[in-house]
């Protein structure tokens, strides 16, 4: 028995630990830890692989699964939420970067069809590398994340065109002959099978599978289709990954979709690692030492062409210039997608040994590079900003239209609240209820143009800047509202707003409990941190269930805020004497409820008549009825059947009543 391939992948796995260990502790993405591997343990180095090509094949399935995977997670809806940066942005930034690295590379001597070609590979970005560190640094819902996140999506979608263009850029004809109109011919009759097969095929079939609750059977189903159908199109002239990312498609359409990518998750993870373990292996790392001046500067210039672009058409989406800045620099890296662009390029001789060779080193150096590019982002936007004057590049290109208007120059002690999100709304809304004068002002264009039509006083701009700020007339202002989700934007825009007016109020959101002390640094009188707010409310609704006094439960939470948090954060409540407990609170008296049955002999009864109070020590507090609440109900009010008593007593007591409404008892009355 050959144990080659098995040998070959315990060694890749044993190796992993080890290399994907230390990235994690330096804080670099698993991705490149999976391609040092595969350099390590490949040819040019170690060379303890012995067969590359099982290895290849093994990527192959990765490639598959994650063209699968893109597919199935393709939401119409959410797709439609943020559809202007992925059309707009995304089909920009892929234009403007294909087209920039063009002509940079025709000036280096290389035909337009290659030239286009690495103009593709360019244009694509981490979607894993970014997302990652972007949801680390909690960083999603900035406005940076979410132009981000549209831009990478749209490169996700925008692989599946570029593999078909490929063998065309080559010039390669089709292996059976056909023609231009037979291709389209094929392609409409694929696209017709997903659209059939996503309405009526698939969701009959899995619901079918679902209905023996068998597993297995799914699991085989789903890999069944997605191997067919990437083995159809592979043989009607197309790719193996188109075929993985239709099958995406039509599964999504069905209700059991989260389902079949939850299955397929681990599967496309451990072939994934097999792909970038064979990019690894095909690096030669003495050609990169040898050439390791050219290809850091080739880097260096992919980083500026990719930030230049990105940030370019985030600025002519009209947002300021440092979302503009961090959102170039936070998609200035070749993407994982890139290395299976790359690979086809590679079959149809589109890339040669040396400029392939190029690639991965380049495209290596600026991955490793990406989170320390993302993390000096603020500060070289923030150095940036110090030295532009220009109001128009600071707010961005929507700022000519949303000049401040006259009756904000002239507010005095009123409120501003930064940002227009949930909390922005919220705000607001109470402000204008209360009659308190206020002010908004949001990065979004688009949110601003709205609101405006609806009356709403918004202004536009980037309000960590001090022009901003004194349009809002922040000097005479007595109160600021931070609702924003940028931790580095509210530390800056604290410290500019206490610095243009000492005595004004401020109020910031956060997410996390740790920044609390930074921001009351930089001059923040509160600080509202959300994930700990939500325990104190849901802490509060708990103990009303439990009818502890309303006093003693605001006296609970306003020593909670006034001491940080600490009661929260501390595994144990000793010593906290001032804090009240429930069983002090209501020594030996429980509360519950009871529901008269139909036939209970209550019904029609008075409390006085019952008398519960004297036979089992037991006091109805509340009685709900349909849809109304007695509260307190005096002697004289009836019991109906159907009857909700909410009632008070000791647990000897209650056991008793619970007794009689068991049957248990030789009692001729049927109580509650």
């Amino acid at each position: 028995m050959d144990l080659t391939l098995f040998t070959d992948i315990e060694i890749i796995f044993g190796l992993s630990i080890f290399i994907l260990l230390l990235f994690h502790r330096l804080r670099l993405s698993p991705v490149l830890g999976f391609l040092v591997t595969g350099m390590v343990a490949g040819p040019h180095v170690l060379g303890i692989i012995r067969d590359v090509e099982q290895v290849e094949i093994l990527a192959e399935i990765g490639i598959i699964l994650l063209l699968f995977t893109i597919g199935v997670e393709m939401s119409i809806k959410e797709l439609w939420d943020i559809k202007r940066f992925v059309l707009l942005g995304g089909g920009l930034q892929v234009i403007v970067t294909s087209v920039l690295v063009y002509y940079v590379a025709l000036t280096m001597g290389y035909s337009s069809s290659t030239a286009l070609f690495l103009g593709f590979l360019v244009s694509l970005s981490s979607t894993a590398i970014v997302l990652k560190l972007l949801q680390e640094k909690g960083e999603m819902y900035t406005p940076y994340g979410k132009i981000s996140l549209g831009i990478l999506i749209f490169q996700d979608i925008v692989i599946v065109p570029m593999i078909l263009l490929t063998p065309i850029l080559a010039g390669v004809p089709s292996t059976s002959g056909d023609s231009a109109t037979s291709f389209l011919i094929k392609g409409l009759g694929i696209m017709l099978m997903v659209i059939v097969s996503a309405r009526w095929v698939m969701p009959s079939l899995l619901f079918q599978i679902v209905k023996t609750r068998n597993r297995e059977l799914f699991l085989v189903t789903i890999i069944f289709v997605v191997f067919g159908t990437a083995w159809l199109t592979s043989n009607a002239g197309l790719s193996l990954a188109l075929g993985a990312f239709l099958a995406g498609l039509i599964i999504s359409e069905s209700e059991y979709s989260h389902q079949a990518i939850g299955n397929m998750m681990p599967f496309k993870d451990v072939f994934m690692s097999f792909f970038f373990v064979s990019i690894g292996m095909l690096m030669d790392v003495s050609f990169f030492l040898e050439n390791i001046v050219i290809l850091l500067a080739l880097a260096s210039v992919v980083i500026f062409l990719k930030s230049f672009a990105a940030g370019a058409v985030t600025f002519i989406m009209g947002y300021p210039l440092r979302t503009t800045l961090i959102t170039g620099m936070a998609l200035s890296q070749v993407g994982e997608f890139s290395f299976v662009l790359s690979s086809f390029g590679r079959e149809y001789g589109l890339l040669d040994e040396r400029l392939y060779q190029s690639f991965l080193a380049v495209s290596i150096v600026t991955m490793a590079a990406t989170p320390f590019v993302m993390t000096s982002s603020h500060r070289i936007s923030h150095n940036i900003l110090k030295r532009t004057n220009n109001r128009i590049l600071i707010n961005g290109l929507s700022s000519r239209n949303t000049e401040p208007d006259k009756v904000d120059e002239e507010m005095h002690d009123h409120l501003i609240i930064i940002g227009y999100g949930f909390n922005g709304k919220t705000v607001s809304n109470a402000a204008k209820t209360a009659g308190i004068p206020y002010v908004i002002i949001e990065t979004n264009p688009e949110t601003v143009r709205t609101e405006r039509q609806h009356g709403e006083r918004i202004h536009y701009g980037d309000a960590t800047h001090e022009t901003v700020l004194d349009s809002a007339n922040i000097k005479s202002a007595r109160v600021l509202v931070v609702g924003i989700s940028d931790f580095i934007a509210t530390r800056t825009l604290i410290n500019t707003a206490k610095r243009m007016n000492p005595d004004i109020y401020i109020i910031a959101r956060t997410r996390y409990m740790n920044e609390i002390k930074a921001l009351k640094s930089m001059g923040a009188d509160e600080v509202i941190p959300e994930e700990y707010e939500t325990s104190v409310e849901i802490f509060s609704r708990l103990l009303k269930k439990y009818l502890v006094p309303e006093e003693e439960i605001y006296r609970f939470t306003r020593e909670i805020r006034a001491n940080g948090y600490s009661m929260l954060r501390q595994h144990s409540m000793e010593g906290n004497e001032n804090i009240f407990n429930l069983k002090d609170e209501l020594p030996g008296v429980e509360v519950t409820s009871f529901k008269l049955r139909d036939d209970c002999s209550f019904h029609g009864k008075t409390l006085t008549e019952l008398n519960l109070r004297k036979k089992y020590g037991i006091t109805v507090l509340a009685i709900k009825r349909g849809k109304s609440m007695i509260a307190n109900p005096t002697g004289d009010v009836e019991l109906l059947s159907a009857d909700t008593c909410i009632v008070l007593g000791k647990p000897e007591g209650l056991y008793q009543l619970r007794m009689l409404m068991d049957g248990n008892t030789s009692s001729e009355e049927c109580p509650l």
